[in-house]
Order: C-alpha cells, then sequence, then structure tokens
C-alpha cells in the first residue's frame, strides 16, 4: 500500500531535517542580529553620553545668562535712588522740576543699562495701569500696547508677586511690534509703602544672544535643538513658526539618579530620534536636543551584510545534513511504519529486513519478535473472551437489578434536590435580610457619627460667637474712654482761650500806657535838663512796663501752642475712635453670621434625627421578615430529613445487589489473571 505523499512531511526525517534547519539558521539570525542591535545601543549610548554633557554645559550658560539678568532685576528692585525717583514722579504734590529730574534719571539708567549690554534689545519700566506717558523705556523701542495677549502676559508678572518670571521666545517681541525675535523677563517692582509707585519691569533679550550661545550645540548631522516651558510647548528653536506650538517629543521625567538625561523617541514622521535633554535651574524651562538615530548607526550597518553572508552559509550547511538524517534515520523509519500500520489491519505476516546493529537494526529485530508474540496471543485470547462472554450476561441481568434501584434513588434523590433548592432560597432570602439589616445598622452608625460632628460644629461656633462679643464689650469701652478724652482735651481748650482773654486785656492797657509815660518822660527830660535826672528813673520804670509787656506777649504764644497741642490730640483721638466703631460693625457682623451658622447645623442636626429614625424603622421590618424567613427554612429541613430516610432504606437494597456484583467482579479478576498470563510472554 502506497503512503500519500502528503503525509512524508510528517515523517521522522523530515522533522529532524527542519528543526536542525531551523536551529542553523535560527542561531546564526540571532547572532548576527544580538551584534548588530548590540553595536547600535553600544553608539547609541555613547553618543548619548557626550551629547548629554554637551547640553549641560549649554544649560549652564542659559542659566548662567538667566542669573544675570535676574540679578539687574534684583538691583533695580532694591534701588533706593530709582524707588525715590518713581515716588516721585507718582506723588500728586510734587513740583514740575522735580518730577521732570527725577524722570530724567530713570531714562539715562534705563539707557546705560541698555546700552552695556548688546544682547539687550530694550529695558521698560510700564506703570500698573499700562499708560505709556506714564512708563519709561530706552532709547530705540517701541510704544506700550495694551491688547488682550500682552494682558494676560502681565497678569503672570503680578501673580509672581515679585518673582521674575520668564516668556518664551516670540517672534516679535513682548509687544508684537518688532522686526526681528525676543525673549523678555518681567518682574514687578514692589513698593509697599507706596503702590502708587510699582512698576512692571520688562527686560527684553534679542533672540539672536540664544542663537549664539546655542550655536557650539550640535547632536548629529539633522539635530535639532529646542527649549520647552513646563507645559512642553516650543519656547525656542530654529523655526520661529514653531514658537508656542505644543513639541511633538516629550522629555521624560526625572531619570533616576545616576543615568543620563537622554532616551530614544520618534518624531512627527515616525522615526527614531535619540533625545538629550537638560532642566534650567532658573527659568524652569527644559532644554531638549535630538537628533535622528540613522545618523550614528551609519557604521554599524555593516554587520548587517555579514549576518547575511553567515546566514546564508549557514542555510547551505543545514541542507546537506538534513538530507543525511533524511537518508539515514527518516527512510528506515518510514518503511517500518507502513509495516506496522499493515499489522494494524490485521496481516501478522509481515517483517522486516534490517540488518544494521544500530538503533534502528534493533528495531526491527524486535519488531519480528514482537508480532511472532501477538500471533500467539491472539490464540489464548480466544477462549478466554468466551469465559468472559457467560460471566458478562450475568453481569448484566445484576446491573438490570441495580438500575431498577437506582432509578427509585434518583427519585428519592431528585425530592432531597427539590428541597434543597427550596431551602438554599430562604437560605437566600434571610442573608439578603441580613444584609439589609447590616446597611441599615451603618446608615445609623454614620448618621450617629455625623450628629456627633454637627454637636461638636455648634459648640465650636458658640465658642467663636461668645469670643467676639467679648471683644466687641472691650471694643466699647475703650470707645467710651476715647470719647471722655476728647471732652476733657474740649474743657481744657476752652480754659485756655479764656486765659488767653486775661492776659491780653492787661498787655493791651500796660501797652498803652508805656507808651504814654515813654512819652511825656522823653518831653519832660528834655525841658528839664539836669534837673530831669529823675525822670530818668521814671524812664526806667517805663522800660520795666516794657519788660513785662515782652514777657506777657511771650506767654501768650506759649499758651497758642499749648492749644494747638490740644487741638491735634483731639483730632488725633477722633481719628482713632473712627476705625475702633468700624470693627465694632464688623464684629457684629460676624457675631450675626455665625449665629447663623448655629442655626443651620441646628436644622441639619434635626434632620440627621429623622432619618435615624426612619432607618430604625426600616431595620425593625426587616428583623420580622427574617423571622418569617427562618420558619418557613424549619418546614423545608422537615421534609428534607424525611427524603433522607428513603434514601437510606433504598440504599440497604443497594447494598445486597452490591454483594452480588462482588462475587461477579471476582470471577472477573480470574479471567484477567489468565489474559495477564498469556500477556507474559510478549512483554519479556
Amino acid at each position: 500500500m502506497k503512503r500519500p505523499r502528503n503525509l512524508r512531511f510528517r515523517s521522522v526525517g523530515i522533522k529532524l531535517f527542519v528543526i536542525l534547519f531551523c536551529t542553523i539558521v535560527l542561531l546564526s539570525s540571532v547572532l548576527g542580529l544580538t551584534s548588530y542591535y548590540a553595536a547600535k545601543g553600544i553608539i547609541t549610548d555613547q553618543v548619548a553620553a557626550a551629547s548629554s554633557q554637551s547640553i549641560v554645559q549649554a544649560a549652564d550658560k542659559l542659566d548662567f545668562l538667566f542669573a544675570e539678568y535676574e540679578a539687574l532685576s534684583r538691583q533695580f528692585a532694591v534701588d533706593s535712588i530709582l524707588k525715590a525717583d518713581m515716588e516721585t514722579v507718582n506723588h500728586p504734590g510734587a513740583g514740575t522740576v522735580a518730577k521732570a529730574a527725577a524722570e530724567d534719571r530713570i531714562r539715562r539708567k534705563l539707557d546705560s543699562v541698555k546700552g552695556s549690554d548688546e544682547r539687550m534689545l530694550g529695558i521698560r519700566l510700564i506703570s500698573r495701569n499700562l499708560v505709556e506717558s506714564e512708563s519709561y523705556k530706552s532709547t530705540g523701542i517701541s510704544a506700550v500696547r495694551s491688547d488682550e495677549g500682552i494682558l494676560a502676559r502681565v497678569k503672570q508678572i503680578d501673580e509672581a508677586k515679585g518673582d521674575p518670571v520668564w516668556f518664551s521666545v516670540r517672534a516679535k517681541g513682548f509687544f508684537d511690534v518688532y522686526a526681528e525675535s525676543s525673549m523678555t523677563m518681567g518682574r514687578l517692582l514692589r513698593n509697599i509703602k507706596h503702590p502708587e509707585a510699582e512698576y512692571y519691569m520688562l527686560i527684553e533679550i534679542k533672540g539672536q544672544a540664544l542663537t549664539d550661545i546655542l550655536s557650539n550645540l550640535h547632536i548629529g548631522r539633522a539635530g535639532e535643538i529646542r527649549i520647552l516651558d513646563p507645559s512642553e510647548s516650543i519656547v525656542y528653536g530654529a523655526d520661529n513658526k514653531l514658537l508656542g506650538e505644543a513639541s511633538y517629543i516629550h522629555p521624560e521625567t526625572e531619570p533616576p539618579k545616576g543615568q543620563l538625561h537622554s532616551f530614544t523617541s520618534e518624531n512627527e514622521q515616525g522615526a527614531p530620534q535619540l533625545v538629550v535633554y537638560q532642566p534650567l535651574d532658573t527659568a524652569k524651562w527644559t532644554l531638549m536636543g535630538y537628533a535622528p538615530v540613522s545618523d550614528f548607526t551609519k557604521s554599524a550597518d555593516k554587520l548587517l551584510y555579514i549576518t547575511l553572508l553567515v546566514v546564508l552559509a549557514a542555510v547551505v550547511i543545514a541542507l546537506l545534513i538534513g538530507y543525511l538524517l533524511v537518508r539515514q534515520i527518516g527512510r528506515p523509519l518510514g518503511k517500518l511504519a507502513r509495516l506496522m500500520e499493515e499489522g494494524e489491519q490485521g496481516n501478522l505476516q509481515v517483517r522486516t529486513s534490517f540488518k544494521g546493529q544500530d538503533e534502528i537494526g534493533r528495531l526491527g529485530h524486535s519488531f519480528n519478535k514482537m508480532m511472532e508474540q501477538i500471533s500467539l496471543l491472539a490464540g489464548q485470547s480466544g477462549s478466554s473472551a468466551a469465559q468472559v462472554l457467560s460471566t458478562s450476561e450475568q453481569l448484566v441481568n445484576a446491573s438490570s437489578t441495580t438500575s431498577t434501584h437506582a432509578r427509585e434513588v434518583a427519585a428519592a434523590t431528585e425530592e432531597i434536590a427539590h428541597g434543597a433548592a427550596s431551602l438554599a432560597l430562604e437560605a437566600e432570602s434571610s442573608n439578603r435580610n441580613v444584609e439589609m439589616m447590616n446597611l441599615q445598622i451603618k446608615d445609623v452608625k454614620e448618621i450617629n457619627q455625623a450628629m456627633d460632628t454637627s454637636a461638636e460644629k455648634v459648640i465650636t461656633v458658640s465658642d467663636q460667637g461668645a469670643e467676639l462679643m467679648k471683644t466687641l464689650v472691650a471694643q466699647s469701652e475703650s470707645t467710651v474712654r476715647m470719647m471722655d478724652l476728647i471732652q476733657e482735651n474740649s474743657i481744657r481748650l476752652r480754659e485756655s482761650t479764656h486765659l488767653i482773654r486775661s492776659i491780653l486785656t492787661p498787655m493791651v492797657a500796660v501797652n498803652k500806657q508805656t507808651n504814654i509815660l515813654a512819652l511825656n518822660a522823653s518831653i519832660e527830660a528834655v525841658r528839664a535838663g539836669a534837673a530831669g535826672r529823675g525822670f530818668i528813673v521814671i524812664a526806667d520804670e517805663i522800660r520795666g512796663l516794657a519788660n513785662q509787656s515782652n514777657q506777657s506777649i511771650a506767654s501768650v504764644s506759649r499758651i497758642t501752642e499749648e492749644i494747638s497741642s490740644h487741638i491735634e490730640n483731639t483730632v488725633q483721638v477722633v481719628g482713632e475712635t473712627a476705625p475702633l466703631f468700624r470693627e465694632q460693625i464688623a464684629s457684629v457682623r460676624e457675631s450675626s453670621i455665625i449665629f447663623e451658622d448655629v442655626r443651620a447645623e441646628m436644622e441639619q442636626f434635626i434632620g440627621y434625627l429623622n432619618e435615624s429614625s426612619a432607618s430604625v424603622t426600616a431595620l425593625t421590618e426587616c428583623q420580622h421578615l427574617l423571622g418569617e424567613s427562618m420558619a418557613s427554612v424549619r418546614a423545608v429541613v422537615q421534609q428534607t430529613s424525611a427524603s433522607t430516610e428513603e434514601v437510606a432504606s433504598m440504599s440497604s437494597q443497594q447494598f445486597i445487589v452490591s454483594e452480588e456484583l462482588v462475587a461477579l467482579s471476582g470471577k472477573l479478576e480470574t479471567l484477567a489473571e489468565e489474559l495477564k498470563q498469556s500477556l507474559v510472554s510478549f512483554h519479556g
């Protein structure tokens, strides 16, 4: 009988050939590809290490540049002269000359700073209201604009509260009016005492400055350098059209300690890229460079050609070895398989003709002996088969009896099953009720906890209300004392006024008398001549009266100053009294709000109590249902017990039948022993 050709592919020889062929080719390919990819990995790692060092150095340069401008802005923030000038130009009472001089000093300072740095496009001090006339700038730059985008950037400076804020490179500058790109650092120059003198400081740096710093940084032949902000938008790039766009390549998070800031990723075209990056310490940006991996791994492509040659050589060798295996092993095994198939069809006269002493030759000799033993076994099995047949008839009769009893057992078992099913359903219902009880209990527990929390809040709010009321009382007492002080100052002022009047009256009279006496004394002294010496005494008295007049005038001056002091004290006390009244009003409002919170908490507390009552009611109903379910389970259990007794009686009858089956099994065991003895010669 000829074997179908399509079954030849299942032969041992073909399998050995395929296994050997695939093993050799696979090992050669794996070895070559492993070498290739290992070489690529080593080259990539070396390039990544070198590029990482370069990117770190470039990042240090950028940090130095940014730190330099942050230090410059810090100098402006602490410059006392500049702060005084800004306060002067914003002070309503300052003169025109003083304001002009201050503005000139501000502009000259800005021009000097801008002129000393070629990388700087301009420097500005912009007022908080973004008005051009109230702002200052270095020469050669445009005016201030206030569109929506500029207002959003200014808001970022406000939110920084005096810290420096770096803005990305823009193609037309911070105000979108320049012909070249620029990067801007903004900072709010704060003035706590004079908020009206606060200004936004903008330092605009040419985009070419970054290009000059990064010009010596090259990664591969077609690599690119970009700077990304925390949202991974492009802050700086070779193409200004990409500014503000989201980067397709995202830097990884901070790598583990000791690892390089590098990884591989794909660009927009799907080409693998070697990416190196370094976070900046100043601007919170990330300097990133990337280049195609193919720029570095072209030298490793030679390994692919070597691998192909090795694989071709391995294929030729595997074909030769496979042919020998098929000839020496596959063909003899195929012939033996065909002979065994003939024996399977009933031809026990087939024999092999293998003469070799190897495993295949020994297999042929064993096959011949096996066929002879099978021929002898076939004769002995005929007589044993007749005895087994008669025993089988007896076994059939016993089996029919067993089947009848088994049917009855099945019916009883079915009743038990129904009872068990009912029991399971009732048990499941009981479980659900118990679960509901557990849930309700949990609800009660949570509600009680909420009640406790609400009570604590009520106590806390009450304490706050009490403290605020104490504060309100203290403030009221202080207000009363202030009003008393105002009254006392008013009384002193009135007394001082009366005193002034009493002093002025004699002073006026003395002055008149002094004038008259002085005039008379002068006339008489002239007339009397030598005899007028007595009038000299009168003249001295007149001078004494004049001195008294001067002292009275001095007293009037001192009293006037005292009155002025009292008036100032009165004004000060009144000024201090007004804030106290405002604080009293605020305290009263807070007290009202707190007592409203107490009321809300108490209402919520009442709601929790209602929910707790409802949960307890539902819990009682669940317990009632659970009692009824347990009664049903008890009835089902009784029914199951009766069915179990019936099964027990039927099992006793089955035991008798089982003894008969045991006896028949003994006879079958004897026959099996005879058959076993018949097979001993075959196994031997």
